[in-house]
């Protein structure tokens, strides 16, 4: 993970060099704010892996004696099946189509989405908070 937060802030220090050097020249509002944007976001991606590697043990890509089987095991648990992205991809898709079409189709698209987060949030809880 180390790694990877330097490589997050080399990138976070490119696109704040970027962002400067664009927006002196072009003086065009929203492109120097979006390059602002990626900046924020790459500083804080990176500043988030850094901190987190001083608490977890010393991953494979930390180490450069590392082999490929190194970092092999379990990633974790993923859904076998699920149709909430489903859900999610139709609210969503609805919602771009009304910043398209009129604002009122928010009104069925946003519903459509939280029921979507929702289900897909507590999918797998039964019970007393069980992971079946």
């Amino acid at each position: 993970m180390k790694e990877q937060g330097k490589i997050f802030m080399g990138f976070a220090v490119f696109i704040l060099a970027m962002a400067i050097t664009y927006g002196i020249w072009s003086k065009e509002p929203a492109g120097t704010t979006a390059l602002f944007l990626a900046f924020g976001l790459c500083a804080f991606i990176g500043y988030y892996l850094g901190f987190t590697a001083k608490r977890v043990d010393t991953g494979a890509g930390d180490n450069p004696e590392a082999e490929v089987a190194d970092d092999a095991g379990e990633v974790g648990f993923f859904a076998p099946h699920s149709w909430q992205p489903l859900s999610l991809a139709i609210g969503g898709a609805m919602a771009f189509m009304g910043v398209i079409f009129g604002w009122w189709l928010l009104y069925w698209s946003i519903p459509i989405i939280l029921i979507g987060l929702y289900g897909w949030v507590f999918e797998f809880y039964r019970g007393e908070n069980q992971n079946q």
